[in-house]
Parts: structure tokens; sequence; C-alpha cells
């Protein structure tokens, strides 16, 4: 399922069928109800403009949930409880949007971090984790961009991951597949930089929803990105950052 914006500024979800996207009439609600209404419009996926899949209440981030990443970047690997942190909706941009790199006067190491993203399909709350994935509407792709420099020096994480634009997601979201087993391979101008498998986690993705639901009632839309392998690096201007995910795709952005 993808969120795209027509020539005449119109927003739709649509399912996307090939080169093709086989247009919705529904709002969010209702197609997480299983509730799909074709409204007999059918346009070229290279006609529109991509948007975020979502617009969620929030976008949840869990830390260190692979121990590799985790020992890269000084956190603490094999955690009993996920590091946690939220992005602001406003750091989202879709698939082939441009990464901005804020002043080096603010950051000068902004780096990737390619991951499976949640996207939470019903209202839920105290979820109990042999329900968990009953709460999930599908899965997509998202890169947690991250200001390195800060989040080492910063008491909390918020300016180093918030900046707008250090949310790319999309470019849609995939029904029915199982996100305990995807491979995640990131490249940074062609060359792989990270290659890692959601079963390497450290935490399972029913115990992180539950968990999460303990806190904070999660709604239709929201986001619970699940955590980066190995392997992140510093981007530059003039980088493209690729990050592909086993049965899902591939989400492109470009850092200016």
């Amino acid at each position: 399922m993808v969120r795209y914006q027509n020539n005449n500024g119109e927003i739709y979800y649509g399912i996307v069928d090939g080169d093709e996207i086989l247009q919705l009439s529904n709002d969010f609600t209702e197609i997480v109800s299983n509730e799909l209404k074709f409204d007999g419009v059918i346009v070229a996926f290279g006609n529109v403009k991509i948007l975020e899949p979502v617009v969620p209440t929030k976008v949840v981030n869990f830390g260190w949930t692979y121990a590799g990443h985790a020992k890269e970047t000084g956190g603490q690997a094999n955690l009993k409880e996920p590091f946690l942190l939220l992005k602001p909706p406003s750091s989202l941009i879709p698939d082939g949007a441009d990464i901005i790199l804020p002043s080096s006067e603010l950051t000068k190491q902004v780096e990737m971090e390619g991951e499976v993203a949640l996207i939470i399909g019903k209202r839920g709350k105290n979820i109990k984790e042999e329900d968990a994935l009953d709460y999930v509407f599908g899965c997509t792709i998202f890169n947690d961009v991250t200001a390195r420099d800060l989040t080492k020096t910063d008491p909390q994480f918020t300016r180093g991951k918030g900046f707008d634009t250090f949310g790319p997601i999309g470019p849609w979201i995939v029904t029915g597949i199982d996100p305990s087993n995807l491979r995640i391979v990131t490249t940074l101008n062609g060359k792989v930089v990270q290659d890692g498998n959601t079963n390497q986690m450290s935490l399972s993705i029913p115990f992180l929803i539950s968990w999460i639901s303990q806190v904070m009632t999660l709604e239709p839309g929201d986001v619970l990105a699940t955590g980066s392998p190995s392997g992140s690096c510093p981007m530059k201007s003039g980088d493209v950052v690729t990050v592909e995910v086993k049965n899902i795709g591939k989400l492109c952005n470009y850092v200016k």
C-alpha cells in the first residue's frame, strides 16, 4: 500500500500493482480495517509523487536491539529492555526525498541506520506479547538518520535524532509478512555498509510491541522503528543512501 499525491495536489492511498497504482477512496482507518474501496482510477507509479506511507501520531525508536550496533555506538548490548527514544513526525520524508545535513556548527557527523519499521493497525494499550503481532498492519523501511556526535554528548538523543529530514520512510507498506526474519542491506553510493537480519535482534518484536504499549497507547498509523544492525557510518553531501529490506523493497534518499 502506498500513499501519494497526484498532479492536482490530491492525496490518496493505493495498492501497487507492478508499475501501476490502483487508487483507493478509503482513509487509513478504513484501510487497516480491510475495507478496501477501489474507485476505478489507475495511475502510473512514475506519474505521481510518493509520500510518507503514513501520518503517525508518533515515531517510536527502539535502540541497541542489535548487539553489534550497540557496541559500535558505545551502547549496551543484550539489554533486558530496549533503549527508547522518539523522533518527531516532522523528521519524516518519503522515498526519493533529500536528507538535508544541518549546519556544521550543529553537527559534523551524520550517519545512516537502516531499519525495519512496523506500522500499527489498531489502537492498543497493555498489549499481551502473544497478541502483539495482531496490532501490526504491515511493515515498511526506515532510515534512522542520526547526528552521532550529538548523541554521544547530549544527555538525551532528541536533538541528534530529531532534525528535519532525519526520518526517511517508505516507499510503501507491505502486509502479511513476518517481521522477525527480514534481511536489511544498506548501501552508501552502491557500497554495502550494513547487512543484517531482524532475526539477530536481542529482543523479540512481540516483546517490543507489548513493552511500549505499557508506556504509551499505540494508535493506527504509529511507526515503531525496530533498530539498526551494525555498520552505521557517516554520510556527506552528494551521497546516495539506499536501505533494502527483503520482501519489502528499497528506500533511497539523497544527501545534501
